[in-house]
Parts: structure tokens; C-alpha cells; sequence
């Protein structure tokens, strides 16, 4: 993974944790868990996907 990708991950899981808490703060007497995982899993993804490009990123300044 490019380390030049780090922020751009980091910005869309971000936005994607903004929505699902927003998503979340609407419905939330009757919260629909099959909308909260449209927003659940991307998030995840985004972060994990920021994560692994920080530490590319950091090792190719090591280096």
C-alpha cells in the first residue's frame, strides 16, 4: 500500500464514522441494524486501511 493513500483513508473512515453516528442519532428508538452495518463495515475497512499505510508511510521515513 502507498503511504501517500494514508490521508485519504483517514478522511473517508472518518466521514464514514461521522455518517453512522448520524445515522444513529436519527433512528435511534428504532435503530436498523442492516443501515448501521452499511456504515459499520466501510468505516472499519477505511481505518484498517489508514492503519496499514501509516506504517508504511513511518518505515519508509525510518529508512
Amino acid at each position: 500500500m502507498a503511504g501517500k493513500f494514508f490521508y485519504l483513508y483517514f478522511v473517508g473512515g472518518t466521514v464514514a464514522l461521522v455518517l453512522l453516528i448520524y445515522s444513529i442519532i436519527i433512528a435511534y428508538p428504532a435503530i436498523n441494524t442492516g443501515g448501521a452495518l452499511f456504515y459499520v463495515i466501510p468505516t472499519l475497512l477505511l481505518y484498517y486501511m489508514a492503519y496499514k499505510t501509516w506504517h508504511v508511510k513511518n518505515d519508509s521515513e525510518l529508512m
